[in-house]
Order: structure tokens, then sequence, then C-alpha cells
């Protein structure tokens, strides 16, 4: 039985959330992206993960088992599916993964959602517009206008709490080695996430950073190429 996989979904059916493509790039390398079943679940549709006994999204229904959370989603995976590639490569390296899942998430969001949190706004579903300004303008206590205006100001910061990442790229292809993991996932996530979303583009061609995410845009068969990224502005 294919695996249900519920993602957050946006205008045109646009999936841009940074945690359900850490899911989901975790389903492609198990080669299970390709026959999973995707429910796409606006803002507005909580009703429709209400037997997962929360209301966010990733969450993947296999067989009888649910879970939610993407890094309960991927051990999920790891342990259930342990005859496929090894998202972790060991307990050693499911452990330094999730310190880069956690850093990511307290490191590197708060910086790209200041750089695109407006455009995240206008790839939203018309019926969600409405939540999706109060809810986050009341979490950063200004307009979404005035917290993408600095975005130029932020963009040195985001490139030095990058600066981890691109030591090690440097000299490796993946964070992991020499082909991707999980560690990878967590903060190409959250790129896929600026890119699915905002035209403005966070790095620079020269920079390491630019050739990783590109090697992670066309592994697994280019899983993550083949989701339409914003169109540039004119």
């Amino acid at each position: 039985m294919a695996i249900t996989f519920y993602d957050l979904s946006g205008k045109d059916g646009a999936r841009f959330s940074p945690f359900g493509w850490r899911a989901r790039m975790a389903l492609a390398h198990k080669g299970l992206e390709a026959d999973a079943m995707v429910e796409h679940v606006r803002f507005g549709e909580k009703a429709k993960i209400e037997f997962s006994g929360q209301k966010l999204v990733p969450v993947i229904k296999d067989g009888e088992t649910v879970v939610n959370d993407s890094w309960a989603i991927a051990c999920y995976l790891e342990d259930t599916y342990a005859d496929r590639p090894s998202l972790f490569g060991g307990e050693a390296g499911r452990g330094a993964a999730r310190l880069i899942n956690d850093w990511t998430n307290r490191s590197i969001n708060p910086l790209v959602a200041r750089c695109i949190v407006h455009d995240v706004l206008l790839r939203c579903d018309e019926r969600d517009v409405d939540y999706f300004k109060e809810s986050r303008e009341a979490r950063f206590g200004a307009a979404l206008e005035q917290i993408q205006a600095g975005r130029e100001e932020v963009l040195p910061n985001l490139h030095q709490a990058l600066a981890p990442i691109r030591t090690v790229i440097e000299e490796q292809p993946f964070i992991g080695g020499s082909s991707p993991s999980y560690a990878d996932y967590a903060p190409f996530g959250t790129l896929m996430w600026a890119r699915v979303s905002s035209p403005f583009e966070l790095l620079e061609e020269s920079d390491p950073l630019w050739a990783w995410r590109e090697r992670l845009l066309d592994a697994h068969g280019g899983a993550a190429r083949a989701e339409p990224a914003c169109p540039k502005a004119a």
C-alpha cells in the first residue's frame, strides 16, 4: 500500500513548506516519493489532518501508521524501511542530522523568513491570505511588507549563518560526504521554501552553496527540480 503524504499547498498547488520539503526529500531518498499519494493541504484545511491528532503538516499515513513532524517522519522511514538507502548512515549520523535539523530551525529559518515572508503571502491560495497575514504579523509584530523591506540588509547575516555548511561543502559534495543525506535535506528544505515562494535569490552563483543546492535539485531523479520555482520578476 502506498504512503499518503499530506503536504502544505499554496496557490496553484505550490508545495512550499520547508518542513514538507524535508519529508519529501526523505521519501525520495528512500525511493518512496514517486509512489506516494499526495494530499494537498491548505492553511485553511486543517480538518484534513484531524486524524493525526494535531494541526500541522507534514503528515504521512503508511497503512495504519500515522506520523507527523518532518524529523519524526524521517526517523520512521529510516527504521521502517531499513533495507533502503539510509538517511543517516548510522546512529552517529542520526544524532548529527538532528543537530543540523534543530540548528536550521533556530538559526536559518528566521533569517530566510525575513527575506521572503511577504512573497510567501502572495503564493498562498486566496482563501488563506487573511489567515497567513494575520498570523504572521502577530508572530513578527509588524506588517509583512515592512519585515521584508529590509531583506537586502538581512542577506549578509544569512550568508554568515550558513558558513558552517559552506565550510564543509567546499571540501566535499554533501554535508555527510559523497552522497546526500538528511543532514542536507534540513537546510535544503529551507532553501526550497524560498525557491518555490519567492523570486528573491538568496545565493550567488559563485557561492559553493549554489552548486550544493544544484546537486540536491538533481538528486533522486530531480525530485526537487520538478517542483516549479517561483517566477522571477520581469
